[in-house]
């Protein structure tokens, strides 16, 4: 077992592809320290693959693309995907030998690729391969092993079925489960679809909190604000948020503050979160990184404020050049602090 409680963590930004890579991930740590962040899924074949290459450990090398962080990104999980004990135990290792402070199972994506792979949200039809992969899992590494999961896919939907693919995983070994509070349609609709058209199922969740209540159960699904969350959080034990937190990222600036009672740090405003990203893009240019990664996350700090527009425009053809260094994030987030954001 990892020395960091997982019941510890009352919020979490959940792994979305393309959006929680290690630039958002940092810029999420201007607006909350406390917050459990993901990686987006890496898949435990790749990693396999990336370990056996020639530069795998090297700066810029495939494990380092894969696995790389900054360690202001801490309290960071890693998520990865797979069906297979083996791999998935491998990953595990890879995960504590690299620092991250959990591993997270992926059983909730529901797309047409992730499915071909066997893994992912198809993976609840199968109880028994999960629990085998995460009790590999948790005999690889010391961290926390944890399962992201719907509440059920296709007609196999019932509590009962819920509460047996529950079960058999926490005896393997989860210490976790993020449950996306709709089930998954595997066929008809495609992942967009399958985050809106399934109906939110929250009464189902609080169930299994009442039920198991000696399991930490994250509810994830629908939280659009932090009273969405507060409120979740007086029957589940975390309140995960996806794409609210990276559409309205200030809007969760007093997640620290009313989740975690640690008033430490000032309140986030739009320029100290792009200031706050300068040093960090200096060491990432200093790499040969280039600044627009970085700055494309940054089009909605800027929400609500004044000329808004014409400073995304500004950013984007600056920050946008070959060339762009971390000046270009220091003059931003000055005419923000000069007009009072």
């Amino acid at each position: 077992m990892g020395q960091i409680d997982p019941a510890s963590y009352r919020f979490s930004v959940a792994p979305m592809m393309d959006y929680t890579d290690r630039h958002f991930r940092v810029l999420m740590r201007q607006i909350s320290r406390r917050s459990l962040l993901y990686t987006e899924m890496v898949v435990a074949q790749a990693l396999h693959h990336a370990r056996q290459a020639p530069d795998a450990s090297a700066p810029g090398g495939r494990l380092e693309r894969l696995l790389g962080f900054d360690p202001i990104e801490k309290p960071l999980a890693l998520q990865v995907g797979g069906d297979d004990p083996g791999l998935l135990a491998e990953a595990a290792a890879l995960a504590a030998d690299w620092g991250y402070d959990e591993i997270n199972l992926n059983v909730g994506c529901p797309s047409e690729k992730v499915q071909k792979g066997r893994f992912g949200a198809c993976l609840m039809a199968d109880p028994d391969q999960v629990a085998r992969c995460v009790a590999a899992m948790a005999a690889a590494c010391p961290l926390p092993v944890t399962v992201k999961h719907r509440i059920g896919i296709d007609e196999r939907d019932s509590y009962a079925e819920l509460l047996a693919f529950v079960d058999a995983v926490a005896a393997a070994g989860a210490q976790r489960f993020a449950v996306h509070a709709r089930k998954a349609w595997l066929e008809g609709l495609d992942p967009k679809q399958n985050r809106t058209i399934p109906p939110l199922r929250y009464d189902v969740v609080h169930a299994l909190k009442r039920d198991r209540p000696q399991l930490s159960i994250e509810l994830n699904g629908g939280l659009e604000s932090l009273d969405d969350c507060v409120q979740q959080l007086e029957l589940v034990d975390g309140a995960m948020v996806g794409r609210a937190a990276y559409a309205h990222p200030l809007q969760w600036r007093q997640v620290d503050q009313q989740i975690y009672a640690d008033d430490s740090q000032p309140l986030a405003t739009a320029s100290s979160v792009v200031g706050g990203l300068v040093a960090y893009a200096e060491q990432w240019r200093s790499r040969g990184g280039r600044l627009w990664p970085i700055a494309r996350h940054l089009v909605h700090v800027v929400e609500g404020v004044g000329g808004a527009k014409r400073w995304r425009q500004q950013l984007t053809e600056k920050a946008g050049a070959r060339d762009a260094d971390a000046g270009v994030l220091a003059a931003a987030a000055l005419s923000l602090a000069e007009r009072g954001y």
